[in-house]
């Protein structure tokens, strides 16, 4: 009975996760209260970055959350930080949770406008490298004001639909009465070839609007969380995070789209699919099919929701109220105005971004382990006690290599709250301020109020000196930021929309494995790495 209860348990625990992951987790757990006891709590604070690091590498066999979440229960129970501690970061980012909250809810209800327009380059468009290149700038257009989750998940939908459709219409022509978009045994040659061109385009287009996202996040500061976090910790809205980011984020961004363009010219690293002429002519007419069951309640609603775009961007641009509640205005309007009103329609629109915010605040309790135990204070001193351009670039690379094995908000995170700290010491140091650091920060960070009477209200020699720091803080919080956001492209560990179109229903149908999903981002992580390290050292 014992030994079958035992067995139950660990069935039961983390679930269809694979044993030798159960194991290491329960190792984890025993390992850390004798390495605090034994190595003290600097040792046993790195041990459990690398864990939870180990937990979010490890997202494709286990979702971080429940694993990372026990370690940090652990971390407080074993007084390695407080609960306090941890409620405190998660209201110093309490902005982030409105985001991810209000705004990635807001933009599912305008999936409808998202899609039309995505099926229309698909459709429209014969030329592959125009096709690809429209892919790349929609998402990044897209995610530089939406949520890059949605519109991956949108550019999913479309490609999942018409593959779906295709695949059952020519297994009904092979006379099969059922079809599995997971088998091509059961048709004709001719059809498997031309299936296996048509996997291998959309496998392309999937990539190039995933990175479209990523290019398009890293400008504005709604395009990631992690942007909003390392916004609201140095008092930048709307346009000043736009301005303060773009001498990395423009050369970035032209960069990606040329190698948009260079990797459909040369068919490399698994790029060059063309679309068959067959399968576009029935996908254009499924196309206008969809359009005309619609009607005009379908086009009022296209309507509808692009209008509520255009007032999405203006209120960001313009600042006219917190990133979340502009999203949950978005919200209203929508339901409102498409006739959404049953709470069963509304609630699923919250399911995608509720389990990404609870683990947020999972980041945030290892984040104040980090604090609690000054974890990263030799390697932020190493890095501040360089000069100048090689500080910002070792900034860069540290934050990118980082982001590409664990994960980007997690980073951001970390870095931007002990860059911040280091400097509120820096300011404390300064003799003539008349105020504690802590308080010349928060003045000087405030967004309401203008840096530059801050620092003239200070004696000359002291404004001096505190218009330097913060001169040198705000480039490297953009390294910190273009650092997270741009080398993270090179697996799907780094990037949100990567992983989430890897355990899509979509990635096994056009056969996307892990391996081939990180061949195809090479020549972006290439050059837009490259392109954004030199930016970082000359336009910074």
């Amino acid at each position: 009975m014992t030994k079958t209860m035992a067995r139950t348990f660990m069935d039961t625990f983390m679930g269809h996760a694979p044993m030798w992951y159960k194991l290491a987790i329960v190792g984890f757990l025993i390992l850390n209260p004798i390495l605090l006891l034994v190595a003290g709590p600097f040792i046993a604070g790195w041990a459990l970055i690398a864990e939870f690091i180990f937990t979010l590498t490890m997202a494709l066999k286990c979702y971080p959350l429940p694993a990372g979440g026990l370690l940090a229960i652990e971390a407080v129970a074993i007084g390695m930080t407080t609960p306090e501690t941890i409620y405190h970061e998660a209201h110093n980012n309490f902005e982030v949770i409105l985001l991810l909250i209000f705004m990635v809810a807001g933009i599912y209800f305008m999936k409808d406008f998202l899609q039309f327009t995505f099926t229309r380059i698909l459709v429209n468009v014969r030329s592959k490298k125009i096709i690809a290149l429209l892919f790349c700038f929609a998402g990044a257009f897209l995610s530089a004001f939406l949520d890059a989750l949605t519109v991956t998940a949108v550019i999913i939908a479309v490609a999942y639909g018409f593959y779906s459709v295709y695949h059952k219409y020519i297994s009904s022509q092979s006379g099969e009465g059922s079809h599995s978009l997971a088998s091509d045994l059961h048709l004709k040659e001719t059809n498997r070839d031309e299936l296996k061109e048509f996997r291998g385009f959309l496998r392309n287009l999937m990539m190039h609007g995933a990175v479209g996202t990523a290019l398009g996040g890293v400008c504005t500061l709604v395009g990631e969380p992690q942007n909003l976090l390392v916004g609201s910790e140095m008092g930048w809205h709307f346009m000043p995070f736009m301005i303060n980011v773009m001498p990395v984020t423009m050369p970035v961004f032209v960069i990606g789209m040329l190698t948009c363009l260079a990797v459909e010219q040369f068919k490399i690293c698994g790029y060059g699919y063309q679309l068959p002429g067959n399968i576009r002519s029935f996908l254009f007419e499924e196309a206008m099919r969809n359009e005309e069951k619609q009607g005009q309640a379908g086009k009022l609603k296209l309507v509808i929701q692009g209008l509520t775009g255009i007032w999405l961007i203006v209120a960001l641009a313009f600042h006219l109220a917190a990133v979340g509640v502009i999203g949950l205005s978005v919200i209203i309007l929508l339901t409102a105005f498409t006739g959404v009103v049953e709470e069963g329609r509304i609630g699923p629109a919250f399911e995608e971004a509720l389990p990404f915010t609870a683990l947020l605040v999972v980041f945030f309790s290892v984040v104040a382990v980090i604090h609690s135990q000054q974890l990263f204070a030799p390697i932020i001193e190493y890095v501040l006690s360089l000069h100048g351009q090689s500080q910002l670039m070792a900034y860069y690379i540290a934050n990118g290599v980082l982001s590409a094995i664990s994960d980007n908000v997690f980073v951001a995170t970390v870095y931007i709250s002990e860059t911040k700290m280091h400097f509120i010491h820096q300011l404390g140091n300064i003799p003539g301020i008349g105020m504690t650091g802590q308080a010349l920060m928060e003045k000087l960070t405030d967004p309401h109020v203008v840096r530059a009477d801050v620092i003239a209200s200070l004696p000359q020699q002291a404004g001096a000196q505190v218009g330097a720091l913060m001169h040198q803080l705000d480039r490297l919080a953009v390294a910190i930021n273009t650092g997270t956001n741009i080398p993270s492209v090179a697996t799907p560990n780094g990037q949100a929309a990567f992983l989430f179109l890897l355990t899509s229903a979509l990635a096994p149908v056009i056969r996307l494995s892990y391996g081939r999903m990180v061949m195809l981002a090479l020549p972006y992580t290439i050059t837009m790495s490259i392109t954004g390290l030199l930016a970082v050292d000359f336009f910074l």
